[in-house]
């Protein structure tokens, strides 16, 4: 069964505004916040991969992940 979309337009007929009911807009804003935090990780390792990119060009030393996580659980 689809759900109900109203749209609100101007003197002209432009939609300006979109009204959906409260469940659906609770469903969509879910998958924003889970799809928006798959764009933060991919974004993150996209950027670790330019470092360590330009750590093996360079020279620079980087530390291992077990390292790190040895320090975090300190």
């Amino acid at each position: 069964m689809a759900t109900p979309i109203q749209f609100i337009i101007d003197d002209e007929g432009n939609k300006k505004s979109v009204i959906v009911p409260f469940e659906q807009w609770e469903e969509l804003n879910q998958r924003y916040e889970k799809l928006n935090n798959k764009v933060q990780i991919l974004t993150g390792l996209q950027e670790a991969m330019k470092e360590v990119e330009h750590a093996r060009r360079t020279g620079k030393k980087l530390q291992y992940l077990t390292d790190f996580l040895d320090e975090s659980r300190d």
